[in-house]
């Protein structure tokens, strides 16, 4: 199975990533990872609105640590959701 994530850069520069199609809680909040702060929870559109999409060479590192260390293996880098993207 195929799993969407959307690299994005806060204000701070750090790079996250986030999870449309994962559900973090019944709150309607979604899954994201940090380097620091690793597995989370975020408001998808909240982090949409105040971060800035990532550049390839931004979040290769992350995109790294995702596949080698954390074990996603069928990731699917989108720049926003799909329309049809709903979190599980």
């Amino acid at each position: 199975m195929k799993t969407i994530v959307i690299f994005r850069v806060d204000n701070d520069g750090d790079v996250l990533a986030l999870f449309p199609g994962i559900l973090a809680t019944h709150a309607g909040l979604v899954q994201c990872y940090t380097h620091v702060g690793q597995h989370g929870q975020a408001d998808y559109n909240g982090c949409i609105y105040y971060s800035r999409p990532a550049t390839p060479a931004e979040y290769a590192p992350l995109l790294n640590e995702l596949i080698c260390q954390v074990g996603y293996h069928d990731l699917v880098v989108r720049s926003r959701k799909p329309n049809n993207c709903r979190p599980e």
